[in-house]
């Protein structure tokens, strides 16, 4: 099953960190309106597609197309988001992450793990075998920074522009580090409490979700550098259960992130969706290849997914140049 974590955090509203949006006050209809993209033909929760500021559309577009390609199995669970989708969901109950840099970001964080966990149970016990688990939640490559560095990962992470806010987000560290009075690792082995403290909602349900799973389901982190927080977050916790991290070879061939270093230092596999936008007729398209969006909503996932269910790129690409121009015209 594909399962979408939807999430927010106060991060996002910082100027100039998340890629998701000019406007913060539409930045709270992202997640939900990627969550719809999953059930219905366009957003329903907001009339239009989202897209950055440059005019690029959502990779919920190609999360939609592998979907429709793989005949996916798909679910949304609400993990801290001020607006609600318009699409079926399973709530955890949990509020918006907040700043870290001004106090803890999840201090309802134990009531969150427990309903992940609860979630996680009740699906295994239906039967479900293999876990996609995906995310939406702008501004949440900065949340992965702040938890990879507080376990102990001194490395970047990835952003969804062509440009890395990386100077933001290491003056983002430095103040969180400073509350805390750490450094890096300074948080190794507290496991959601490090979480609790510099991370978002999203990181805690899911990395909850997967350690209450049993050992013989099959789990695929779907993202970038935030998945690779959630597995960082999950080793912290002793999980030691097989792990894949699936994104898209835009994000491995990010200068400024270091997803397979953390790959290789956490101990978890990674797979990098052949995409290939180059030859769409829609720019908003064609530059992903120069660096535009890379990641989100599970893309490299749930194209992982699909192929494994028979799809091929080619029919995926297509597949989402036809719902793109459904939505633009």
């Amino acid at each position: 099953m594909f399962i979408l974590f939807i999430s927010e955090t106060d991060l996002s509203r910082e100027k100039g960190l998340s890629a998701a949006g000019a406007n913060v006050d539409a930045l709270p209809y992202t997640a939900p309106a990627d969550a719809d993209m999953l059930y219905y033909d366009r957003p329903r929760v907001i009339d239009c597609i989202p897209i950055d500021p440059s005019g690029h559309p959502t990779p919920a577009l190609v999360t939609k197309a592998a979907v429709l390609e793989g005949g996916l199995p798909v679910m949304n669970i609400r993990a801290g988001t001020s607006i609600a989708p318009v699409a079926p969901f399973r709530d955890l109950g949990a509020l918006p992450g907040r700043d870290p840099r001004t106090g803890t970001a999840v201090p309802d964080y134990s009531k969150i793990s427990e309903k992940a966990i609860e979630a996680a149970k009740d699906l295994a016990g239906a039967g479900i075998k293999k876990f996609v688990l995906a995310e939406s939640i702008p501004g949440g490559t900065t949340t992965a920074l702040l938890l990879l560095r507080s376990l102990g990962y001194n490395g970047t992470v990835s952003s969804a522009g062509p440009v890395n806010p990386l100077s933001k987000k290491e003056e983002i560290w430095n103040a969180v580090a400073s509350r805390l009075g750490i450094k890096t690792g300074g948080m190794q082995g507290m496991g959601l409490t490090a979480a609790a403290e510099v991370g978002d909602p999203m990181q805690i349900s899911v990395a909850s979700f997967v350690s209450a799973l049993p050992t013989d389901a099959e789990v695929i982190l779907a993202g970038g550098t935030q998945m690779m927080a959630v597995a960082a977050l999950l080793r912290d916790m002793k999980v030691t259960r097989p792990l894949l991290v699936a994104t898209t070879k835009y994000i491995c061939r990010d200068s400024t992130s270091c997803f397979v270093e953390y790959a290789e230092k956490i101990g978890v596999d990674w797979y990098s969706a052949p995409l290939d936008f180059s030859a769409s007729k829609f720019p908003g398209l064609a530059d992903y290849e120069k660096g535009y969006v890379k990641e989100g909503v599970g893309m490299g996932g749930a194209v992982w997914y699909a192929l494994q269910n028979g799809a091929t790129i080619e029919k995926i690409t297509d597949r989402t140049e036809k719902l793109y121009s459904t939505l633009t015209s």
